[in-house]
């Protein structure tokens, strides 16, 4: 008889449901896989976590603020003298050029001779023509008013003659011998009379035969002007260089002292107003290695509307300086040069300065960002005054001695963590 199959207790595990046996190996694969995720949730508690924001520092201290205007400007000759042509006439060619040196009474600038003669057209020449014609009749007529004047001369000097000797023996009476005296005079006068009317119709002819001449060159029987240089100096600029005819009055050349230099420029009213005569001014790119130093001579009264470049209407006012001195580079500046001038307006020999790139605008304050113990920014409003672009003066809310931020980022408020760049490094 079979044998009845043995019961499996009931607490025994079904055959899907056989655990693995837990090894060695399988525990070290659990303990690095939780390791790196305690590594990855601590790497971001700490990516999450503010951090300190680099920045770079300035001190406050004491110490000269000059304060300057700055604009372009350019040089100029202070004296120029326009030399223009005293008559008019054919001037000739100017052989002078700019930078050319001419001495005052010396140097000749150029020469101007009369004009030519006019052409004639047709009708114009037959009424020359005429003219010479009604000339020549004329002296023709003189002529013969002179020969008969000649001769009622002779016919009352011989009355005259005879009379005179009758006189001296007793026949003729003292009128009759006036009388014939008088005529005698008369007859005189008229011959010379005839003579002065003989040289006008030779004068009235040749009149007429110059108004037939043709062009002539004029230097043939003409006389010529030359003009001469009026002051010493170096010829600027030559406004009229080939020949032609010239008007009274008609600009030739321009002539100028080169070292007699002056500088203009074109200061905005607003800020010419704080100029005065005698303030100092640094020259600038002008070319030279070291900046030159002048002085404001004149501050003119009358401004004038200038259009900017971006077409904005601006009122200006001519400021001239003065150099202080003429070095030997400097002769190397010329007439319309290029220069920046940067003039004093205001000065002080000892001030609180704080570095201009400190001090940030928020609504009408000036405030800026202290650094504090503990590697802090702290802000505070400052009560700024003038500055020269580099340093400020500070009139309230800084003392000497306090370190203050340089540029801040906008990530910088009040009482963020700021570490200095500098120990970084």
């Amino acid at each position: 008889m079979p044998e009845a199959p043995t019961e499996t207790p009931h607490t025994a595990a079904p055959p899907w449901e056989t655990k693995v046996p837990i090894t060695r190996r399988s525990l070290s694969r659990k303990l690095a896989f939780w390791s790196v995720v305690a590594a990855l949730v601590l790497v971001m508690i700490y990516a999450l976590q503010p951090r300190a924001v680099e920045v770079e520092t300035g001190v406050v201290q004491q110490g000269p603020l000059t304060v300057y205007v700055s604009e372009e400007g350019k040089t100029r000759i202070r004296n120029r003298h326009i030399v223009a042509a005293p008559v008019a006439g054919s001037m000739q060619r100017v052989v002078l050029k700019p930078g050319d040196v001419v001495k005052a009474g010396e140097t000749v600038l150029t020469r101007i001779e009369p004009t030519l003669s006019p052409l004639l057209d047709a009708r114009a020449r037959s009424q020359a023509q005429a003219r010479v014609d009604g000339a020549i009749a004329t002296r023709s007529r003189a002529n013969e008013d002179i020969e008969m004047s000649r001769t009622g001369l002779k016919y009352a000097q011989a009355n005259w003659d005879r009379i005179k000797n009758n006189t001296d023996k007793g026949t003729v009476s003292a009128t009759d011998r006036d009388t014939f005296e008088r005529e005698a005079e008369m007859k005189t006068r008229e011959v010379r009379s005839a003579e002065f009317a003989l040289q006008v119709a030779d004068f009235e002819l040749e009149q007429a035969r110059a108004a037939l001449q043709q062009i002539d060159k004029p230097s043939t029987g003409g006389a010529f002007i030359e003009v001469r240089a009026p002051v010493s100096g170096v010829v600027l600029r030559v406004q009229q260089e080939s020949a032609t005819i010239v008007a009274p009055g008609a600009p030739i050349l321009e002539i100028g002292d080169p070292t007699d230099l002056e500088i203009e420029a074109e200061i905005l009213s607003r800020d010419a107003v704080t100029i005065k005569p005698g303030a100092l001014v640094t020259v600038e790119q002008w070319g030279g290695d070291a900046p030159a130093k002048a002085r404001v001579r004149r501050v003119e009264p009358a401004a004038f509307t200038k259009v900017s470049a971006l077409g904005v209407e601006e009122q200006r006012v001519l400021v001239l300086s003065d150099f202080t001195e003429q070095t030997p580079a400097l002769k190397a500046l010329g007439d319309r040069y290029r220069v920046e001038v940067r003039v004093a307006v205001w000065h002080s020999d000892e001030t609180l300065l704080v570095p201009a790139g400190a001090l940030f605008r928020e609504g009408s304050e000036w405030k800026t960002f202290l650094f504090a113990a503990g590697s802090s920014a702290k802000a505070v409003v400052v009560k700024a005054g003038r500055t020269d672009g580099k340093f400020t003066q500070v009139l309230e809310g800084l003392k000497k001695g306090d370190e203050v931020l340089m540029h801040p980022p906008d990530t910088v408020r009040d009482g963020t963590s700021v570490v200095k760049r500098a120990e970084l490094k």
